[in-house]
Formats: C-alpha cells, structure tokens, sequence
C-alpha cells in the first residue's frame, strides 16, 4: 500500500507549546519527517497549543496539578483530530497517556546534563552562604538542599527566556536550565556551566523529544518510524519504568538515567525527600533489552529502602 504522504494542500499537523524551546522542537521535528520522505516545509503545519501549565507561572507546578498541566490541551486536540501529531519534551511527560494516544518515536536525546547559570558564579561552591537560588524543580531543590543547605531557594517558573530575565532582575544570583534546552536553542552567549551527572544526575528522560500520535493512526506510525531513534527509546524505557513505578509526578523528587555501553544498559536512580534531608540512590547494569525490568526493580528496592514516611507525596 502507497503511503498517503502530506502536501502543501494538506498538510500534516504538527501540535506544541509555544515557548521558544518548544517550538524549537516542533521545526526539529519538521525537518527530520521533511528529509526523511522529501517534503518541502509547507507540507508540514506547526499547531500552537496553550496549556494550563503556560497560563499559570506563578506557582509551583505542585500545586496545580503537575505533569500533565503541559500536555492535557494538546492531548485533546490530538484525540480529536484537530492535529495528527504532538511533540513534547519527555521529561515533561506523564508515564502514562490517555487511552487512545500512543507515545513510542524519540528524536536523538541532546545533552542530558542541568546547566548552572550565573552571570557571576560558575558552579555551587562559589556561591556564598544565604545567597538566593532559583529553581521550579522539585528535584533540582531537593539535590541543591542535600549539597547547601545553606542557600536560600527561591521559586522560579516560567520557560527559558523569563527565568534568564529573572536572573538579570537580580530575583536570584543563579539558577539551573536544561543544557539540551540551551544547546537547541543556540544559546551560546548564556553564562553556563554544565553540571556532571555525578555530581547532579538528571531528571528522568531529560534532553529528549517524544512524539505522540493516536494509537490507531497507521499512516502517522509508519511515517514516524522513520525518525525514530532507537537508542534514545532504549534509554527512555529503563528510566521511564524506573519513574512509573515510583509513581513519579512533578511532587516528586526523582533522577534517572540510563546509559547505553555496546549491548549493555547502565542504569542509575535517585529518590530524595522534597526537604533535601535524605537521598537514596542505587545503579544496575544489564542487557538492554532488560532495561524496562532493571529499572521497575531498582524502584522496588528504592521503595523497600525508603521506608514508613519517605514518600509522603504518595
């Protein structure tokens, strides 16, 4: 059967959020599905969506309903037809997606690592004791409060751009951004430093894009198929398993990565308490296609380790 591809006249609906980085996201997408079956641009119509999560930023994500603040508008529409695709940033992701929709193509994963920015500091021992720190992550809060306490931590929403105005507002003397966010954005002249995954492991499936289409949709899943990234899908497995048996949410706490070595798949996790007070940590090797089960049984023993109390989001 011909694959009835998208044209100028029709054109294939491509649905995101509005801030720079993710439309940044959604012409990556363009162009890899305009190569891959060579379209001019115009086949191709990129769909601005505004969620809930864009309209309210003034404050934390905690305490308006989390992940799915940024994907439920967008879900919608692509359950109903009014866009074919949607394209997202994973760590934004809920683990599990409305019936009906289908989460299954990753572009390559960028840099995976958070970025320190300040405009006069280069990393966290440079900072002196009080000084304010601003972040939205409740991960990011947590590993900051483990390393120094002794700063103070003030909430910063908002996408990119308002977080670096907020910088230069002298709202906070430093913060962290995402290094693939800067790096896809071309945002070389930012005052970053990158923070090694020993020393602040990320958020579970950081720097990668996902693309969800409807599950039904055979055209989209056979023209999707040839963008798709296996071993950033590899990856994103171990850690998304890792995440969904903890039952990860924006209240929680947690860092995952995976990392992919020849036919073996390294993984490592993190849970803390939200007070910075405790952190329990764990790593595993193992085959890759095993990934998705080292990463339910890493949780499990995080669970067991944690104990009456740890998880007072749950």
């Amino acid at each position: 059967m011909t694959l009835n591809l998208p044209t100028p006249a029709q054109p294939l609906k491509i649905g995101t959020r509005g801030s720079p980085l993710a439309l940044a996201q959604a012409h990556e997408t363009r162009e890899r599905l305009a190569k891959a079956f060579d379209l001019p641009f115009e086949a191709f119509s990129i769909v601005v969506i505004k969620t809930t999560g864009d309209k309210i930023i003034d404050r934390p994500l905690k305490e308006i309903g989390g992940k799915g603040l940024f994907t439920r508008e967008i879900e919608a529409d692509l359950l109903s037809g009014q866009i074919d695709i949607a394209v997202h940033s994973m760590k934004d992701m809920p683990t599990l997606q409305p019936e009906g929709l289908l989460l299954d193509t990753y572009l390559p994963r960028e840099d995976v690592r958070d970025a320190f920015i300040s405009p006069t500091a280069t990393g966290l021992d440079d900072l002196a004791e009080g000084t304010k720190i601003g972040t939205s992550s409740l991960r990011r809060r947590a590993q900051l409060m483990v390393k120094r306490p002794d700063l103070e931590v003030v909430e910063f929403r908002g996408n990119l751009q308002t977080r670096l105005m907020k910088l230069d507002q002298g709202v906070a003397a430093a913060t962290f951004l995402a290094m693939a966010g800067l790096n896809r954005l071309g945002m070389d002249d930012v005052p970053k430093t990158a923070i090694e995954t020993d020393v602040m492991l990320p958020a579970v499936a950081q720097g990668a894009i996902g693309i969800e289409r409807r599950a039904d949709d055979t055209r989209m899943a056979e023209m999707l198929s040839a963008i798709h990234d296996t071993p950033t899908g590899q990856r994103l497995a171990a850690e998304r398993s890792f995440l969904l048996t903890l039952d990860g949410s924006c209240e929680t706490p947690i860092a995952g990565l995976a990392e992919l070595e020849g036919g073996t798949l390294h993984l490592r996790g993190e849970v803390l308490r939200p007070d910075g007070s405790e952190a329990l940590d764990d790593a595993v090797s193992c085959p890759i296609e095993d990934g998705p089960e080292a990463g339910r049984v890493m949780a499990e023993k995080l669970l067991a380790q944690a104990g009456d109390g740890f998880f007072d989001w749950r």
